[in-house]
């Protein structure tokens, strides 16, 4: 894929965001690539947009995102129905999810005019809330799903099903639903699994079970998983990829499923899973 048109949203208030944004658009100018800027991201740089990041992904044929991975998580939440690949750039603490470094900014733009770098197909969970029968809450999550407890320090306790048949009742300060791309965030802090990005499964990881032999489930990413909260008297909330929490009236169900949509992020050749892995998680090995 050699694009030529491409979409740059940036983390605004990320120290350098404004100077890289203008880097871009210098350097794929010059190369005969049109590049468009999402409002709050033109504004960074004293220009004027009104693209929403939806409007901009319909547009654009490649997303290049300029942050952490809590960026790309907030530009797949605002895509809404049509997910343009992705290309990001990291200026984060972490970037799982990123190509490179701001630093090699000229090897980002080369990568991507040139074509040289592949797409990751990224499975992405479809979440539901019923209440009364009726959807009340819809959409996409790269990286998971949590139903949780609010501020009272109280365990909660959910009753979980998968493909209708009980799995059992969490009484924890909550349960996280990742994806395999998500499996190396709150669920990996919740000590669940690290899932492989095409590995076909989702995993159900409790948090702070009081049950100690309740532990990570991992189930094939064609299940349903429902959960529902057993307890009127403590308040629930459902936060999907960190956005903002939603209290769950009492009676409400989460249904979560895999979306018929999936995430095209980019990735360059010379960079595996599993290097990233080694190299963000700090794995050195034994010299023993």
């Amino acid at each position: 894929m050699s694009p030529k048109t491409v979409g740059i949203i940036a983390h605004t208030g990320k120290p350098g965001a404004a100077e890289l944004v203008g880097q871009l658009r210098t350097e794929f100018g010059q190369a005969g690539v049109t590049a468009h800027l999402e409002s709050a991201t033109a504004a960074l740089v004293g220009d004027t947009s009104n693209l929403t990041i939806a409007e901009l992904g319909a547009e654009a044929e490649l997303l290049i995102v300029l942050g952490g991975d809590g960026t790309i998580l907030n530009v797949v939440g605002g895509l809404k129905d049509k997910i343009t690949p992705v290309f990001g750039i990291n200026i984060g603490s972490l970037g799982f999810l990123t190509c490179l470094n701001s630093s090699a900014y000229r090897q980002a733009v080369e990568s991507i005019v040139s074509g040289k770098f592949a797409f990751s197909d990224r499975a992405l969970l479809a979440v539901e809330v019923k209440q009364n029968g009726s959807v009340v809450i819809e959409t996409l999550a790269l990286n998971d799903a949590v139903i949780s407890r609010g501020k009272i320090s109280r365990l909660i306790r959910l009753r979980t099903r998968v493909n209708s048949e009980s799995l059992t009742e969490f009484n924890a300060d909550g349960l996280v639903i990742a994806t395999p791309t998500g499996s190396t965030a709150y669920s990996l802090s919740a000590g669940g699994p690290i899932l492989a990005p095409q590995s076909g499964v989702f995993v159900i990881t409790p948090i702070c079970p009081h049950v100690l032999t309740n532990r990570s489930v991992i189930v094939e990413d064609s299940s349903l998983i429902e959960v529902e909260a057993s307890n009127a008297e403590t308040p629930v909330y459902l936060t999907v990829d960190g956005r903002d929490p939603v209290l769950l009236e009492f009676g409400s169900t989460v249904s979560i499923r895999s979306s018929d949509k999936v995430l095209p992020l980019a990735m360059l050749p010379e960079l595996s899973f599993f290097s990233v892995l080694r190299q963000k998680l700090k794995w050195s090995g034994s010299n023993v």
